[in-house]
């Protein structure tokens, strides 16, 4: 397996939205418990709500581009998309796709070539 480091563009930009994205749906999922169980204060879901939405929408965006110029199979693709929406999915499908080359690109130098 290749280092992560080795990473075209578009298979870095996935890797770091998907943490992102799951990072933010934790903030947001503390601040749910804190609205609705601790002290009834939405302080935290105000903050990462917004930044939650932001990072659905990027990480929505970047598997769209990751798709297409890795060469993902529309199951894979469905796949990805899918994982946004449970809560921290999207880390496993990250770790999923690193894991079976799917950030590697279809065929390593297809995808290269096609836009060279």
């Amino acid at each position: 397996m290749t280092s992560p480091t080795a990473l075209s563009g578009p298979a870095r930009a996935f890797r770091v939205i998907a943490v992102a994205e799951a990072c933010s749906w934790t903030g947001l999922l503390i601040g749910m418990f804190f609205k609705y169980v601790v002290v009834f204060d939405d302080i935290g879901v105000t903050i990462f709500g917004p930044i939650h939405g932001a990072l659905f929408v990027a990480y929505v965006a970047i598997t769209l581009v990751a798709a297409r110029r890795l060469g993902w199979s529309l199951p894979t693709t469905l796949l990805a998309l899918a994982a946004s929406i449970p809560p921290l999915f999207t880390l496993w499908f990250e770790r999923w796709a690193l894991r079976t080359g799917k950030l590697h690109g279809a065929g390593a130098g297809t995808t290269r070539n096609a836009t060279a």
